[in-house]
């Protein structure tokens, strides 16, 4: 049965001068995304190319459906649309409603609206482009012939340009003379002196991905500087996490010459155990210097990552890539969306963004990941006091204070926060979304991201502050206690298909958060149905699948797309009550 598409209606419509875009016959893409998710990101810089082949027929319309507090916002989702060149209409959803309408599970979702209003696909997660493109093209075809396709200029209306000298920096770190900062939108870095005076840039400020002694960087975030003796080995300073290229670049100071030493450009597409190793990366977005190594806060993969920059050789240092909060060994551990790190001897403190947690990693006999503060990954606010109960939100930085006491770049809270001796206390407040902090002898050199500045505080005694805890508000999903068929709709685009010469091309991990509430089904194993044994309470049902379909045809090495999702899904599980099936869309398309 066809669907027709409900109304889009929200707070109010950015990148269009203010009004309701008309989007009468044009193929409509609405992008359901968030600016905390990494996810979200990726597939921002996925629909870059489709949007621009197919400018006169497509409109893109990202429906901005908040995780966080914060990002309910206005100035917040208007510096985020910036921040990240979101160069199309952008619907400001603060409430989830439109989220709710189009039954959104997950961030991102993508839904295809054909130019007579009716909803033909709805997907999530990241790796469809190359079937949004088979898609799109089928339906140009089909309007095109029945007279019911409009072809033009889209409603996209550019902002005025902004002009600050940095614009959304990121990361900041000591440097002889002064502090280098990522200049994140400006796709730059940044020397400045020890009173934040400009001295030279590094990169053109286009965003792209160029070595040599005029470099491009695209979303630059982390920097480690490298010891003395290792940089006149390997002949650069400074390794730069170059988020959107998926790679670490090497910065020589002296001349300015940059080279990529890890990674390819392209988005890392496979699930790497640690120990292991990959080519590819997936959004780092922080490096730091630790027992002889760069580490690497592997964002878009939700794991920690090695590099030697003597040797090149890259492995996987901790976590599962699943997302989310559980301590252990390194091999068991979650992590979700690594955004800062800090070094401190045998420890490394990680700022976990979006479980709101700071973790360690501590190098006993068995390295052990555990939290010190942060419940999950839908529990946050603004609360000091005993750790255990203490509560963060988003935060993207990490530092050593003089004392060993651990300072946090709460980023969505606006503040910098202290944990020392068990209890967590404020140390300043009104900061435009601070991302990192690095001490500075008697002081706190802050990165303040949406101010676009950096800022000296001093390090004080800190004091208590109580704003209260806040839950991701997401409907529920009701289901039988007991058997539950767990199904993901997955429909690879026109001319390809599962490929199972070589065995089953898909994988599912079910887990559960308590672990209580999945008594049978959990793991990873091939496949796209899993059968779940639930019991009664309420939680989260965590799911990733990730599935591989090949070019028709019967060439052994026809070219293959990589399709991947994490959901986390509320659910109440009641005994003799609610349905015993669970369907989450990978890539559901209507009769295609």
């Amino acid at each position: 049965m066809r669907v027709r598409a409900p109304e889009l209606r929200g707070r109010r419509w950015l990148n269009t001068g203010g009004a309701a875009p008309d989007l009468r016959g044009k193929i409509v893409l609405l992008d359901f995304w968030t600016f905390c998710c990494v996810n979200c990101l990726h597939v921002l810089d996925e629909l870059r190319p489709v949007e621009e082949e197919f400018a006169d027929v497509l409109v893109v319309v990202g429906v901005h459906s908040p995780k966080f507090a914060h990002e309910r916002d206005p100035a917040a989702v208007d510096g985020a649309v910036e921040r990240y060149g979101v160069h199309h209409p952008v619907l400001d959803d603060p409430d989830l409603a439109m989220w709710d309408v189009y039954a959104a599970r997950a961030w991102p979702t993508l839904a295809v609206v054909d130019p007579e209003g009716y909803v033909v696909a709805q997907m999530a997660g990241e790796g469809h482009a190359h079937g949004l493109a088979v898609l799109i093209r089928e339906l140009v075809a089909e309007h095109t012939a029945k007279g019911t396709l409009r072809r033009g200029d889209g409603p996209y209306v550019a902002p005025p340009p902004p002009s600050t000298a940095l614009r959304f920096p990121g990361k900041v770190v000591a440097v002889p003379g002064g502090f280098l900062v990522s200049d994140t939108a400006h796709h730059q870095l940044v020397l400045v002196d020890a009173e934040f005076t400009e001295v030279r840039r590094f990169g053109t400020g286009a965003r792209g991905f160029r070595d040599g002694s005029a470099p491009e960087f695209s979303e630059p975030q982390g920097l480690a500087v490298l010891p003395a003796e290792v940089a006149a080995e390997v002949g650069y300073d400074v390794v730069v996490a170059d988020s959107v290229n998926h790679a670490l670049r090497g910065l020589r100071l002296a001349g300015g010459h940059v080279r990529t030493v890890a990674g390819t450009g392209s988005p890392l597409r496979e699930r790497v155990e640690p120990g292991g190793t990959a080519a590819e990366l997936s959004t780092p977005w922080d490096v730091a210097w630790w027992r002889g190594r760069i580490v690497v806060a592997m964002a878009g993969w939700h794991q920690l990552w090695t590099f030697s920059p003597v040797s090149g050789e890259l492995a996987v240092l901790a976590g599962t890539t699943t997302e989310g909060l559980r301590d252990g060994p390194v091999t068991d551990a979650f992590f979700a969306q690594p955004s800062g790190l800090a070094a401190a001897g045998d420890t490394l403190w990680i700022a976990d963004a979006e479980t709101s947690a700071v973790r360690a990693l501590d190098l006993d006999a068995t390295p052990q990941v555990s939290t010190a503060v942060g419940l999950g990954l839908f529990d946050f606010g603004f609360r000091d006091g005993p750790a255990r109960d203490a509560l963060l939100q988003h935060p993207l930085g990490v530092g050593v204070l003089p004392d060993g006491s651990i300072a946090v770049a709460d980023t969505y809270n606006g503040a910098v926060r202290r944990i020392a001796g068990g209890q967590v206390t404020t140390l300043a407040q009104s900061l435009a979304e601070p991302s990192d902090v690095l001490v500075d002898g008697e002081t706190l050199v802050v990165v303040e991201s949406a101010a676009h500045r950096l800022v000296r505080l001093p390090i004080p005694a800190g004091a208590l502050v109580d704003a209260g805890a806040h839950t991701v508000r997401r409907p529920r999903t009701d289901l039988a206690a007991g058997p539950v068929a767990l199904t993901i709709a997955f429909t690879p685009p026109t001319g390809q298909h599962l490929d199972t010469r070589f065995g089953d091309p898909t994988v599912l991990t079910v887990g559960a958060s308590p672990s209580s509430l999945l008594v049978e089904g959990g793991g990873t194993a091939p496949g796209l149905v899993r059968s779940l044994v639930l019991a009664p309470g309420e939680g989260v049902l965590s799911v990733s699948v990730a599935a591989a379909a090949c070019d028709e045809g019967d060439a052994v090495f026809a070219a293959c797309h990589r399709y991947q999702q994490d959901w986390g899904v509320p659910v109440r599980v009641v005994a003799g009550e609610g349905p015993a099936e669970l369907v989450l869309d990978l890539r559901a398309v209507d009769g295609r």
